[in-house]
């Protein structure tokens, strides 16, 4: 495996997390799988068979900046870095008026500083490199207005500012920075009742991984910067 290269997924305990890990597990890639429920992840590792051992697991809660710090620094003795995918998220399906202070703290903190530590975590070592690849896992939210959703699209929204200027600062590093916009996708983000009612419509985590990867594996002269999903029947 090339210099001990990997990849880094935040948010992989389940959903298009999940789906992202086994998807470049299944396809070689190392993957260092961080999630709040780490045990998540090593259930899943035993469907993997021989491929298992491409899946590193560790906890990691990345609304702490100084276990990012600790995590980075472990995990660079052995491996190295080359590729950030910032899944991780949370969501409110409330009112602006319902919505607490507290979870949109958490909402912001996860989403958009959260997905921030880990950019800042491996940017130096990218530029120093003189390549890498970072991948948001954004929203069609970022596209189009729905009620109930201003603490998830404020922070989906402010992620996506941020990397879009980001990429222009360091496309002279070579450095890809790609934003991907899923529409609605079958995942425990949703309450039981939208699953129940809209669950046929929507895509699948395994069909987002498939994108991501192959956006992934283009060769580093070529990047899509920015990939709008949306379910065939469109927006719920």
């Amino acid at each position: 495996m090339e210099d001990n290269k990997a990849v880094w997924i935040t948010g992989t305990s389940s959903g298009i997390g999940r789906a992202l890990a086994v998807e470049f597990a299944r396809n070689g890639e190392l993957v260092i799988a961080t999630s709040r429920k780490v045990s998540l992840i090593q259930n899943f590792k035993k469907e993997l068979g021989n491929k298992s051992k491409f899946i590193i697991p560790f906890e990691l809660d990345i609304r702490n900046r100084e276990a990012i710090i600790s995590f980075y620094s472990e995990v660079s003795r052995n491996y190295n870095i080359t590729t950030l995918i910032n899944n991780a998220g949370q969501s409110s399906f409330k009112s602006a008026k319902e919505d607490s202070i507290d979870e949109i703290k958490d909402i912001i903190e996860v989403n958009l500083l959260g997905s921030i530590y880990c950019i800042k975590t491996v940017l130096p070592s990218m530029i120093n490199n003189n390549r890498g690849t970072i991948i948001n896992i954004l929203s069609v939210v970022t596209q189009k207005i729905f009620k109930n959703s201003s603490a998830y699209s404020a922070s989906k929204n402010g992620l996506m500012a941020y990397s879009q200027v980001l990429r222009e600062e360091v496309r002279e590093n070579n450095i890809r920075v790609v934003n991907v916009y899923p529409g609605a996708t079958k995942t425990s983000i949703w309450p039981n009742q939208i699953l129940e009612k809209f669950s046929h419509r929507m895509m699948t985590p395994e069909e987002i991984a498939k994108i991501v990867y192959q956006v992934y594996s283009q060769k580093s002269a070529v990047v899509t910067e920015e990939i709008l999903l949306r379910p065939i029947q469109g927006d719920l």
